[in-house]
């Protein structure tokens, strides 16, 4: 009798196949970067997504759009902007709402006697500065105007580490650069990997 007890218990039971599986998470979390080197030592993939990250704060300030509206551009989703870069943002009324400015690390590149240098910085004001720079060099390399150049606030930016570094005003050089093909528009952030 006892062995037939424990043939209807065997039956009873799920195959192995059918058992909830608990599966350890495969993908790595990665906390946001302080430093340029701290940055460069992630995988290209998530330096790419935190660059897309860090865009969406000035997105909102620029244009005045809400986290949805600034992410869906960007292909990243409000709530990796959230995780990551949560201390830029406010929550009023179950809405998030962008500072007026962040110290999100952003690895930024402007043009120098040596070609394109890497700026960290983690002041959105500084960033905004250096976009402002890029814009004047824009300017004067396609319409030949250098008013806004010698309008600039200030000529130099001040890095992650409270160095200043001085933006390049030597239209000559600014023109060779150009003419080589050592100044791109696409993108002013910094290289990966």
């Amino acid at each position: 009798m006892k062995r037939q007890k424990r043939t209807i218990s065997k039956q009873r039971r799920r195959p192995k196949s059918k058992r909830h599986k608990v599966s350890a998470r495969t993908t790595k979390t990665y906390r946001p970067p302080r430093t340029s080197e701290e940055f460069f030592a992630l995988p290209k993939k998530f330096q790419d997504q935190w660059n897309r990250v860090v865009q969406v704060p000035s997105e909102m300030r620029a244009q005045g759009l809400s986290l949805p509206q600034a992410t869906r551009p960007l292909g990243v989703s409000p709530k990796t902007v959230i995780r990551l870069a949560g201390s830029a943002f406010t929550k009023r009324r179950g809405r998030y709402q962008v500072k007026p400015t962040d110290r999100l690390l952003r690895v930024l590149v402007i043009p120098s006697r040596k070609g394109l240098r890497e700026i960290p910085t983690r002041d959105s004001r500084e960033a905004s500065l250096i976009g402002e720079y890029w814009s004047a060099v824009e300017k004067f390399l396609t319409r030949g105007d250098s008013s806004a150049l010698r309008k600039l606030r200030r000529k130099y930016v001040t890095d992650a580490h409270g160095k200043r570094v001085r933006f390049l005003m030597d239209l000559e050089e600014l023109k060779r650069q150009a003419s080589a093909g050592v100044l791109h528009f696409e993108s002013l952030y910094g290289r990966r990997a």
